[in-house]
């Protein structure tokens, strides 16, 4: 059996606000339990911190139960840490050594601004969804499940699309900081339903030029986007924002 409880050596990245330089602080923790999640850890960090007399370390965390998308921060050069398709909040201190030395630090996009230590603004995700990331219908009863057949594959494909959580991890990853992974698994999500059809062409448009005005960077096709996600979201979403983005663009009056 492994040790129940392992020392660290933490290197965490503090910043005061978006106009500080920022920089690296080390502290250790010498009783982490292997059973906690990380953001235990940092919890445990804190706490620490706060009986010290010091400031504690500002990150995002909110349902932790990898559903929030909340818990964006780099450990050791990936986003979300070592394990593939697990949030940070799901990710647990079982899978380090003892004695290891873990860096952290929070997204580095221009679009995600630093608001403080490990936390950013992600605002621009909200700000690209009220574009057109949404379906305008008419209020009441819930139609019935039956009402509108459609079929399984679409449906399958729309609700892997949807299992985004809007984390931004792909545009951490992604070298020119691109925003498509994201905006094209929303896209995709409507545009394979028949509820997302009567404004498909406007909103992919919509979506695309928010990103662009927010200066998220143009995809390369790396696939590091995927390979990051927590969600496993696929760059076949990203080949059909493209073909929908065509399809608009060369439709008389969009």
């Amino acid at each position: 059996m492994g040790k129940e409880n392992i020392g660290l050596t933490l290197k965490v990245w503090r910043q005061k606000n978006e106009a500080d330089k920022g920089h690296f602080e080390t502290y250790k923790l010498s009783e982490v339990s292997t059973h906690a999640s990380f953001l235990e850890m940092i919890d445990v960090l804190n706490e620490q911190l706060i009986v010290e007399g010091k400031d504690p370390v500002a990150f995002d965390h909110d349902c932790r139960e990898g559903i929030c998308g909340m818990c964006s921060m780099y450990i050791n050069g990936r986003a979300h840490g070592p394990q593939s398709a697990t949030t940070t909040c799901q990710l647990h201190m079982r899978h380090f050594n003892d004695g290891e030395t873990i860096t952290i630090e929070p997204w580095r996009a221009a679009p995600f601004p630093v608001i403080k230590d490990l936390t950013v603004d992600r605002s621009a995700f909200d700000q690209i969804m009220a574009a057109g990331g949404y379906v305008s219908v008419n209020t009441g009863n819930a139609p019935d499940g039956n009402a509108m057949p459609i079929p399984k594959e679409d449906a399958d494909e729309a609700f892997n699309a949807a299992a985004c959580i809007g984390c931004g991890a792909c545009v951490a990853a992604c070298k020119n900081a691109s925003a498509m992974l994201f905006v094209s698994a929303k896209v995709s999500q409507y545009a394979l339903l028949p509820q997302g059809q009567p404004e498909r062409k406007e909103r992919v448009l919509k979506m695309v030029a928010k990103m662009d005005e927010l200066g998220f960077g143009n995809c390369t096709n790396t696939g590091a986007c995927e390979a990051e996600c927590p969600k496993g979201i696929s760059i076949t979403n990203i080949a059909r924002l493209n073909r929908e983005f065509l399809s608009a663009s060369l439709t008389p009056g969009h």
